[in-house]
């Protein structure tokens, strides 16, 4: 079995699908029942086993839809056609209507005990972890040796190696990272089709839910958030500069780390209103051109952008890439030190 994108691999396909609103869904949903899991086991194994087929049929046929020469509108449809007839087949031989289809994705989608279950099935399945499900490792990625000693050096681990309260323990700013890349696999899904208002919706709140999960609390993301470990990032890293005994040389790339991660901070408050925008919209264009703004602020969260028109992406203007870059070099400029 093929790589299987399976950190946004619910409702993946369902770009293509015909989707129920959450309203008409939520309103068969006895009170309460997102708390717990409203699908026993065997019933998610075997939505996960259809939404894996459905998924390598949609990463089949976007292949080819990416291709040059399939760039014709006429061709764009068949092709967009011949999808929706493979989840077709996909449903009736797995047994499945498309009702119970719809239900069980908006289950998997708003309840969180049902979507732990249902990816660690897929994790199993696929054999690829899910971010914020299956746990990963997380060694330290600079031996603590090799930090600074005292508080410095404390606050620098905080911020690329461990934070006591970060999802399996990760640095502040790899958990920035991993986030980042979630709200930007979503906006990319939410791309997909500029047509569906419904699926634009949905991967608009998952966006929103790797960004700030105090917000939309349920979704793909390690309910951590970039806000919450960028601004720890910059926070933790200014009190390695103003620790007793930092060097010139902490307090030089301290400002830069510190900077740019409050750079992925505004980034971020600036995709969640446009994220907010594309919930409450009412029409499809009107969604999509919001999403064309969500997906390229979701690129500069991580690289950063050329504001000022000089060619080059500074300190001043640099995303998580360059806080993380900058962390690193602070790290390799101590280690030079007599």
């Amino acid at each position: 079995m093929g790589r299987v994108s399976v950190a946004g691999l619910v409702l993946s396909a369902v770009v293509f699908a015909t989707v129920a609103s959450p309203v008409s869904i939520s309103a068969q949903t006895p009170q309460g029942a997102a708390a717990k899991s409203s699908m026993k086991p065997e019933e998610i194994t075997e939505f996960a086993k259809i939404q894996i087929a459905i998924a390598q049929a949609h990463d089949s046929v976007s292949a080819e839809i990416a291709q040059p020469r399939n760039k014709k509108a006429e061709t764009q449809d068949a092709l967009q056609a011949k999808l929706r007839t493979q989840v077709t087949e996909i449903l009736h031989h797995g047994g499945m209507t498309e009702v119970d289809y719809r239900r069980k994705t908006y289950a998997v989608s708003t309840e969180p005990e049902t979507r732990k279950s249902f990816d660690s099935v897929v994790a199993k399945l696929t054999g690829v972890p899910t971010p914020g499900q299956v746990a990963p490792s997380a060694p330290p990625r600079v031996p603590p040796a090799s930090l600074p000693a005292g508080a410095v050096g404390t606050h620098i681990g905080h911020v690329i190696n461990g934070f006591a309260d970060t999802p399996n323990g990760m640095g502040l700013l790899p958990t920035a990272m991993a986030e980042a890349k979630t709200a930007a696999q979503h906006a990319g899904l939410a791309a997909r089709d500029p047509n569906n208002l419904d699926a634009m919706k949905l991967h608009a709140g998952h966006v929103i839910n790797a960004l700030d999960p105090t917000i939309v609390a349920a979704g793909p993301g390690l309910g951590y958030g970039v806000k919450r470990a960028a601004l720890g990032a910059a926070t933790h890293i200014e009190l390695a500069a103003k620790a007793p005994g930092a060097s010139p040389n902490v307090i030089m790339h301290a400002q830069h780390v510190a900077t740019a991660s409050r750079n992925a901070v505004a980034r971020a408050d600036q995709m969640i209103a446009i994220a907010k925008q594309v919930q409450a919209a009412t029409a499809a264009p009107d969604a999509a051109a919001l999403i064309s703004q969500l997906v390229s602020l979701s690129q500069q969260l991580i690289a950063g952008a050329d504001t000022n028109g000089d060619g080059r992406i500074g300190w001043e203007e640099g995303g998580l890439q360059l806080a993380d870059d900058h962390v690193m070099l602070m790290i390799a400029g101590e280690a030079k030190k007599p």
